[in-house]
């Protein structure tokens, strides 16, 4: 066993900590509504921590070690400029403003609204299969790591019966995941989400800052220069020869940010939870402050790791790690244990504990949100739509648990029979194109272009869909298949993007936006902005229109200035390196300042945000309180479009 009496008991803190919100979601939870949005009463600090360690989960945390353990700080390079990216769409409200302006639900809701109930059943059934083969290896990624990181052994006998650590280790996360989703819905579940981002944040921090203590910069240094030539893990123009995870990946992901904003449906319910598109908008913006701390984390810690195994200084810990790996025969699977054995042998006892509470809580946080979500879907999408007479409440709520326990049943036997043989990144790309390569073409076609068709919409979900399903097909046969799920996702997006305009062309109909976004004479008041009287002109103009207040300029300047630094560096770091010339060791010390500068950046984070989302919990609280709930409020949409 890895983890001393004082470890263990931080991990039950947490958890009882965090079940606490059951408790809370449980006497607010009164509606169809409630149970799928919150009933729209979540502020931008709770939508931002809770969405953020929904998305984040114990999984992307493991996905996140591999890819950093395989491309050192370089990855890093790029994203200074993702950054910039991520505030064009978040100052922007792109997409997510609109489609809070809809008032549906799901998206496959929105679908029908724009195009038709068929469309809707198909897209519904489109992103549930997608959603449920990507939801299948969380589970056995969330085991392994406890296995290993914990120090259980494979099996254990109970009254001379065997059974599978593993196996078992699933069945009681993927409970206690269920018990946050059934007492509360999205209450509950954005709640403990809360709960956890804010702990996962502090402790993401506190790690950072031991390491930066405990492994000398020179050693890292020293490490990472054993890359070979045009691989480097410290110099982002030196990697020729990467892979996978290189320059191409990261520009892939820009794209794709952008084409599929809000398209992934695994945390579906936050795109509807906020009280208003403007919450929403500032939700995301706040999001560029609340990825500090992760970021810091997930790639720090994997260069920690890379050079405690190929440190001299460390050879002894490193043979104890490698002799536990040997053990192990697949070798994706190697790869998602590594850095957690890592971490068992170089935490002290209190800071393994807290790291093994924030796996749980991250575990937690995403099984219950994607349990909630493709149960939800299934539901909303695929069943309901069959139904000509509507459910009654209670009736309603029961269907929506059922098939949360129906979704927990197969993605546990998913996990146990389904063959890893890529990393989880490039799983999640290939797996999630089979929805998204074609989604955010429909999305953004619908939400910005009244010409885009429904019959443009079919085409270009189902141009999506072939090219990502033959990739999970293909690979399964021929786990050597030349062409990486990231490619894959690309090519996807632009054929789905180049049929949908094509088609919406030909066909030259329109529909009516401003009904579809509630604008205007359709305008709902229960959604209604406060607007300022005085016209907003000049510079403010460009921290926020009129809806804005003072605190939200003030949010959008600091953060122009945080986009801008880190700009600067990016583009007068590139003229010089191609000008001057850098050495390995001069990025290295640029590492140094990043980490640094970071670990400042994420404890002010930490404060901020934790008190900012304690204050919109207060205001949910109040909200639901006093609702008067609207019983056909319940994500279905009356009207027979064929």
């Amino acid at each position: 066993m890895n983890l001393t009496a004082l470890d263990w008991s931080l991990v039950f803190i947490m958890l009882l900590i965090m079940s606490g919100g059951i408790f809370f979601g449980r006497k607010q939870m009164r509606s169809v509504a409630d149970y799928l949005s919150a009933n729209r009463s979540a502020g931008r600090y709770l939508v931002s921590v809770s969405e953020g360690i929904a998305m984040l989960g114990a999984i992307s945390i493991i996905a996140f070690f591999e890819q950093f353990y395989e491309s050192g700080f370089t990855m890093m390079w790029w994203d200074l400029t993702m950054i910039f990216f991520i505030l064009i769409a978040s100052a922007t409200g792109w997409i997510i403003y609109r489609f809070r302006e809809t008032r549906c639900m799901t998206m496959a809701q929105f679908f029908e609204v724009r195009y038709s109930k068929k469309f809707r059943i198909f897209a519904g059934i489109l992103s549930f299969v997608s959603g449920l083969i990507n939801f299948g290896i969380f589970p056995a990624v969330g085991a392994r790591f406890f296995m290993y990181f914990c120090g259980f052994s494979t099996s254990f006998t109970v009254l001379g019966i065997t059974f599978s650590t593993y196996a078992v280790l699933m069945i009681l996360l993927l409970l206690i995941s269920l018990l946050f989703v059934f007492t509360g819905g999205q209450i509950s579940v954005i709640i403990a989400d809360f709960i956890q981002g804010s702990f996962v944040n502090l402790i993401f921090v506190l790690i950072a800052v031991y390491f930066l203590f405990k492994v000398d910069f020179t050693t890292i240094y020293e490490a990472l220069s054993q890359a070979p030539q045009e691989a480097s893990l410290i110099n982002p123009y030196d990697t020729a020869k990467a892979e996978d995870f290189n320059f191409w990946f990261f520009l892939i992901g820009v794209i794709g940010y952008f084409y599929n904003t809000i398209s992934w449906q695994g945390t579906q319910a936050y795109n509807s939870s906020a009280e208003n598109a403007h919450e929403a908008k500032m939700g995301k913006v706040l999001s560029i402050w609340r990825q500090v701390p992760q970021k810091l984390f997930y790639v720090f810690i994997p260069v920690v790791a890379f050079t405690i195994l190929h440190s001299s200084q460390y050879s002894h810990i490193a043979d104890q790690i490698t002799s536990v790996l040997n053990g192990i025969p697949a070798e994706k699977i190697q790869s998602q244990v590594r850095v957690p054995l890592v971490l068992t042998k170089m935490l002290p006892p209190g800071l393994i504990g807290a790291f093994a509470a924030v796996m749980l809580g991250a575990f937690i946080s995403t099984h219950d949100t994607y349990l909630h979500s493709w149960g939800s879907i299934f539901i909303q999408d695929v069943l309901l739509p069959f139904r000509n007479k509507k459910l009654k409440k209670e009736d309603h709520l029961k269907y929506l648990r059922a098939s949360t326990v129906g979704v927990a049943i197969f993605i546990f036997f998913f996990s146990l029979l389904f063959r890893q043989t890529q990393y989880i990144m490039m799983f999640f790309a290939a797996t999630g194109a089979i929805f998204v390569g074609g989604a955010g073409a429909v999305i953004i076609g619908g939400l910005y272009w009244k010409k885009g068709t429904t019959t443009a919409a079919w085409s270009a979900l189902i141009t999506g869909s072939l090219i990502a399903t033959y990739k999970v097909v293909i690979t399964q046969i021929n786990p050597d298949f030349p062409i990486n799920g990231q490619w894959i996702w690309l090519l996807s997006m632009v054929a789905a993007s180049l049929v949908y305009v094509v088609v919406s062309l030909v066909e030259n109909k329109e529909v009516n936006l401003d009904k579809i976004l509630n604008r205007g004479k359709y305008k709902i008041e229960d959604d209604k902005i406060k607007i300022r009287k005085k016209q907003i002109v000049g510079i403010k103009k460009l921290l926020g229109g009129e809806e804005f207040s003072n605190i939200d300029r003030f949010i959008y300047l600091i953060t122009y200035i945080y986009i801008a630094f880190w700009l600067v560096i990016f583009i007068g770091g590139t003229i010089l390196y191609f000008t001057v010339g850098f050495t390995e060791l001069q990025w290295m010390s640029f590492w140094k300042f990043w980490v640094i500068i970071n670990v400042i950046i994420a404890s002010a984070v930490f404060v901020w945000f934790t008190f900012g989302g304690i204050k919109n919990l207060k205001t949910m609280f109040e909200r639901l309180n006093t609702l008067e709930r609207d019983s056909s409020d319940d994500g279905e949409y009356s009207h027979n479009k064929s």
